[in-house]
């Protein structure tokens, strides 16, 4: 069995894709790929936090330790950059979209629907950045050490589920504004 990637750009290379497209799509003013980036890191964010919900959370408690360990331990450092790459790009990618649509303005009702937006992606970030963030690297550096505990890092992985699907539900309720946004505002 070989040794689980460490933490490292290098072994992440791929986030240049996103970013590069992102880049691209702001220098050229192409509102078009603009809204392609949008929209695809929208759905890998999304998506992954559904399936980290649904399918490998309740997967993970069903397998032994040892597998849990190796899972875990192969997945965190691609999950470290994966995560932060999507949601930046997505909400960078938001941005620059709602303001070539017009959509940053303090007209009533669309105020009142970007607001939601943001404070919505404002607790996600917080979570992101102070839970899921620091609880990823919690788990890795637990899994790096001789003698793991494996009930803390049960506990970690618990509540990082849980935050994860708390995530979920607000990115549905900003995927439903957004749906509204893009077919016209029927809000």
């Amino acid at each position: 069995m070989s040794q689980p990637p460490s933490i490292s750009i290098r072994a992440n290379l791929w986030i240049t894709i996103p970013v590069g497209a992102l880049i691209v799509a702001i220098i050229t003013s192409n509102l078009l790929l603009l809204n392609y980036v949008h929209v695809f890191t929208s759905i890998l964010w999304t998506g992954t936090d559904i399936f980290m919900a649904i399918i490998l959370g309740p997967t993970l408690r069903r397998v032994s330790i040892t597998t849990r360990k190796e899972i875990i331990s192969w997945l965190m450092p691609k999950m470290l950059f994966y995560m932060i790459t999507v949601s930046s790009v997505t909400t960078t990618a938001g941005y620059y979209l709602a303001e070539k649509m017009g959509l940053i303005t303090f007209q009533a009702p669309i105020i009142y629907w970007m607001l939601a937006v943001l404070i919505i992606v404002t607790v996600m970030f917080i979570q992101g950045m102070g839970l899921l963030l620091p609880t990823n690297l919690r788990i890795y550096s637990e899994l790096k050490k001789i003698e793991p505990d494996f009930e803390k890092i049960q506990r970690l992985t618990r509540r990082y589920v849980r935050v994860v699907t708390i995530q979920a539900v607000m990115q549905l309720s900003i995927i439903f504004i957004m749906a509204n946004f893009a077919t016209g505002l029927t809000l």
